[in-house]
């Protein structure tokens, strides 16, 4: 068994969030991923349950990208054990630092609501960061007795990977999240090619996005509209990547003055910082991106005269002091914490603003509710009417329709074997498995929670 590649299955199999993966070569035990599982409440008792294995006998954990349904229990992995090493893409470990100590707020505030310890705190993120490296993307790391893991960009997020595992002979790829490319910053996710075994996301495996061009025009309407009315339009953002994309879409629209010039709110300590590492690692950023950076004054390709920035909690309560047509971005991107539950709280009543949502929302959260149309919610303990309009736009999605992923599984189609769709609620990864089942002919699973596949 030992010489064969053991590829076990403990997160992320029926559900989108909680990705956790172990893969056992060479006597090594290697984590793919560490994640939280997202739904009401991230304090979770499944996040709270110990690990399917034991922390002290993993050798390395490789880490995909810094969404905290990705990271967040890393945290818990140390304080229960661990002591090998953490490896990801140098802009990776930035960003789950920022995100693993903002996330901090929201879990005392849960862990206090159940009268628990939270799940993790700063002197362990502290920890973790001790034993966390960083290697860029296409260098072979080589492990043990000639197995190799090889980082590739996925185009999902600044520094995302898909992991290349190459093992006596034999290629395997685990995608992570993988990118709505193309992107306005990003560059599009990297063709691997040659692949024995894929284990691979799908958010959205049943159903297309819009093209970029349709969504950008969408974006200019709905800004349009709810200036118009004279109203708010709220975005609850992720603040990695999302943010920063609409930043950019906007601020473009006003310099070619197809926007009228109205105050936009970032409303996010952790989008602010988060920004501040995407200009830091501006060379991982597509072409026409950098060039735009190169021509920017002080390099600040996401400001414009329109934006002010809130990092203090009486900045962002003065918000509502603002009566004119205005934009606030903010955290979280679910509406399952942050400060955008106060602007829903203030503006989902008001029957001229908007709500405009552009990423994934996860089943059980608030995000989801309103997505499907309720028109009631309880926020903060307070009952909230819904009279605003409520707009979902999948063309921002960070993740690839159900076409792109095909295309992605085709480009190995004359070698792979098998493929294993991960990190999607079931009828998106059963969907994904039969198109992959009739129209390549090749074999697809989605694998159950704990289910194991040895790869020959």
């Amino acid at each position: 068994m030992n010489d064969k590649l053991k590829f076990n299955f403990y997160g992320g199999t029926g559900t989108v969030t909680g990705a956790n993966f172990l893969v056992e070569a060479k006597g090594l035990k290697i984590l793919f991923d560490c994640g939280v599982l997202q739904g009401e409440m991230i304090e979770d008792r499944t996040n709270r349950s110990p690990f399917p294995y034991i922390p002290t006998e993993i050798d390395y954990l490789f880490v995909s990208h810094a969404h905290l349904d990705h990271v967040g229990l890393i945290p818990k992995l140390v304080k229960d054990g661990f002591k090998g090493k953490i490896i990801s893409t140098p802009p990776t470990k930035d960003l789950a630092e920022a995100v693993l100590i903002d996330s901090l707020g929201v879990l005392r505030k849960e862990a206090k609501t159940e009268d628990k310890p939270a799940l993790y705190s700063e002197e362990d993120v502290d920890d973790v960061m001790k034993v966390w490296e960083t290697f860029p993307y296409r260098q072979e790391i080589k492990l043990k007795d000639g197995l190799t893991i090889t980082m590739r960009d996925s185009g999902h997020i600044i520094g995302s990977a898909m992991l290349e595992i190459s093992h006596d002979g034999k290629k395997t790829l685990y995608t992570g999240d993988l990118g709505n490319s193309p992107s306005p910053l990003l560059n599009d996710t990297e063709i691997v090619e040659g692949l024995d075994y894929l284990v691979m996301e799908s958010v959205y495996g049943d159903r297309n996005h819009a093209s970029h061009k349709e969504s950008k025009e969408a974006l200019e309407d709905v800004i349009e509209d709810t200036v118009n009315s004279g109203g708010t339009l709220m975005v609850p953002a992720f603040s990695i990547e999302k943010t920063q994309e609409i930043l950019f879409e906007i601020k473009e629209m006003m310099v070619q003055g197809r926007i009228p010039l109205v105050r936009v709110y970032l409303d996010s300590p952790l989008a602010i910082k988060v920004t501040d590492i995407y200009l830091k690692y501006v060379d991982y950023l597509n072409p026409a991106a950098q060039k735009i950076f190169s021509r920017t004054k002080d390099g600040e390709i996401f400001s414009f005269p329109q934006l002010v920035q809130t990092l203090a909690t009486e900045e962002s309560i003065a918000i509502k002091d603002y009566h004119h047509p205005k934009i606030i971005i903010a955290g979280s991107g679910m509406s399952m914490g942050g400060r955008i539950l106060h602007h829903e709280k203030n503006y989902l009543p008001d029957p001229r603003s908007t709500l405009l949502l552009t990423g994934y929302q996860s089943v059980k959260t608030l995000g989801r509710l309103l997505q499907e149309g309720v028109k009631t919610v309880k926020i903060m303990g307070e009952t909230v009417n819904v009279n605003a309009r409520v707009v979902s736009l999948s063309g921002y999605s960070a993740h690839k329709g159900s076409d792109d992923l095909l295309n992605f599984v085709d480009a190995s189609e004359d070698t792979l074997k098998k493929v294993f769709v991960v990190l999607g609620e079931p009828k998106s990864s059963l969907f994904l498995v039969q198109r992959i089942r009739d129209n390549l002919a090749i074999d697809a699973v989605a694998p159950a929670y704990r289910e194991y596949h040895v790869l020959d």
